[in-house]
């Protein structure tokens, strides 16, 4: 009986641990990028660079980031 709980306890660690790291990878990143866009669609140009900027110093390193770059250089035209 004791067995079983500890198995159990260590898949709830892990499960918990995984979701934990799944939640800081990118999805940060995408909310931001995807937020960004609605504001520039909704002809808010400022507020959209602040959020691509806001992308792009916090996950310098995603593909989402690389669109942000591009998306403030089109919009700063």
């Amino acid at each position: 009986m004791k067995g079983r709980f500890m198995m159990y306890m260590l898949v709830v660690i892990i499960f918990s641990v995984f979701l934990s790291v799944s939640a800081c990878s990118g999805n940060g990143a995408e909310e931001l990028y995807k937020t960004a866009e609605f504001e520039e669609l909704q002809n808010n140009r400022e507020h959209a660079l602040k959020l691509y900027d806001e992308l792009i110093a916090k996950y310098p390193e995603t593909e989402f980031a690389r669109k942000a770059k591009s998306r403030v250089k089109e919009i700063g035209k």
